[in-house]
């Protein structure tokens, strides 16, 4: 399968997604949209305005890169890469995510900031409870079979409310239940291990989630297969900053 310019033919992208040609005519005019390619819009601006392709990555080199980030951040050692202005009109242009977030709404888990990236960089999805709606797992669809990204992390943290309040078992107002429903599975698989419940059903979480993206999506399975994408785990130290791997 080919990219041109971060993004997927039609044909590909149906083969990819394994939907034969009665589904081509929903999906075209559903989202057709999704094939305009975004460097189009170069073809009204001066040369210098187009963007330059990053160089291409493999899943591990992107894992790589962000653990790098982490650790920079972690030492105080910020680079702040990708926030000038010339990055800000490159990315008005085309954008070429090299990974995907998936991680917790909370307002302490900023991915950009914890992996010291910038404009363009990430493809962030959060959601509480870090979980893998069928929204989520739509966007990072996009983001890997569409504009390129090789790389899915789960981002989970220590002391998650929506895990807690899985962990517990309250009555929740509003919508607040939907999501801590779709965590309960995971503590449940917690309560079979020792140690602490809560601490455990954090980890469980990211892994139940990972492992949801990776069975329940035909286009995330399929890049897998191909070798050009990874899906892995993480878990967030709100107080060190650490993000610590999860197998």
């Amino acid at each position: 399968m080919t990219r041109i310019n971060g993004f997927i033919g039609r044909r590909n992208f149906l083969h990819l997604a394994g939907i034969g040609s009665l589904g081509i005519g929903a999906i075209v005019g559903a989202g057709g949209m999704l094939w305009q390619d975004e460097p189009a819009v170069a073809q009204h601006k001066s040369h210098t305005d187009v963007v330059q392709r990053p160089q291409p990555v493999n899943p591990q080199a992107a894992l790589n890169n962000l653990l790098a980030g982490n650790q920079r951040f972690v030492q105080g050692e910020r680079l702040n890469p990708h926030q000038s202005k010339l990055r800000l009109q490159e990315t008005a242009v085309a954008q070429y995510p090299f990974a995907a977030i998936l991680g917790c709404a909370d307002s302490r888990v900023p991915a950009e900031i914890v992996f010291d990236q910038g404009l363009g960089d990430l493809f962030v999805v959060r959601v509480a409870g870090n979980v893998a709606s069928q929204e989520a797992i739509g966007s990072l669809e996009y983001a890997t079979s569409v504009l390129g990204a090789q790389l899915i992390l789960v981002l989970g943290h220590a002391k998650c409310g929506a895990v807690h309040a899985a962990v517990e078992g309250q009555l929740l107002p509003g919508r607040i239940g939907i999501f801590v429903e779709e965590i309960k599975p995971a503590v449940e698989i917690a309560r079979n291990k020792t140690g602490n419940l809560e601490e455990g059903a954090i980890i469980t979480n990211v892994q139940y989630q990972a492992q949801r993206l990776a069975e329940s999506s035909t286009i995330l399975k399929n890049l897998v297969k191909e070798g050009k994408l990874k899906i892995v785990g993480g878990r967030y130290d709100l107080l060190t900053g650490k993000v610590t791997m999860l197998s």
